[in-house]
C-alpha cells in the first residue's frame, strides 16, 4: 500500500455573523465548501503557507491572528491498477483577518468560487468536514488544538 501525507494550512476567517469558504471541486466534479487554505510547498512555513492560499483562493489578504489548532485524518482509498493510498492529511488551522484585496475566484486551481456564508447558514451547505471541524475550534478555543465532533 502507498502511503501518503499531505501538510496544508487553512484560515476561519469570520467577520459580522459570516464566514468566507471557498468551493473546492473534486476529481469527480462534486463541489464542496472548505475553509480556504490549501497544501504546504516543500520548505514553505505554514504560516506563509496560509496567507498565499487565502490569496489565491479568494483574492482576499490576511493577517493570522491566531492558531486555532491542527486536525489530523487518514483515509484508505483504491487507486488505478487496484493498489491502495494510506492518506494522512494533517491540517494547521489559523483563525485569520482579512486586511485588503477584493473578493474574486481563483482561476485554473482546486476551487471554482469562493463567498462569504451566514454562520447560521453553514448547516445547510455541501461541505466537507474540515469546515465544521474549523467552527469548532473557532468556537471553542480548545487549549489542546482539537475538538471532537458528533459522528454524521
Amino acid at each position: 500500500m502507498r502511503r501518503k501525507l499531505r501538510v496544508a494550512a487553512y484560515a476561519v476567517c469570520v467577520r459580522d455573523g459570516q464566514i468566507l469558504l471557498a468551493r473546492w471541486i473534486d476529481r469527480a466534479g462534486r463541489a464542496e465548501w472548505t475553509l480556504p487554505g490549501g497544501g504546504m510547498e516543500h520548505g514553505e512555513d505554514p504560516h506563509d503557507t496560509v496567507l498565499r492560499e487565502v490569496t489565491e483562493e479568494t483574492g482576499y489578504r490576511m493577517e493570522v491572528t491566531g492558531l486555532l489548532g491542527v486536525r489530523s485524518h487518514r483515509l484508505t482509498f483504491p487507486r488505478r491498477f487496484g493498489r491502495a493510498v494510506d492518506h494522512h492529511g494533517v491540517g494547521i488551522v489559523y483563525e485569520g483577518r482579512i486586511t485588503g484585496g477584493e473578493l474574486r475566484y481563483e482561476v485554473g486551481g482546486s476551487t471554482d468560487m469562493a463567498a462569504w456564508h451566514d454562520l447560521d447558514a453553514v448547516p445547510a451547505l455541501v461541505r466537507v468536514p474540515l469546515v465544521d471541524y474549523g467552527l469548532g475550534l473557532w468556537r471553542e478555543r480548545p487549549a489542546t488544538g482539537r475538538v471532537t465532533l458528533p459522528e454524521a
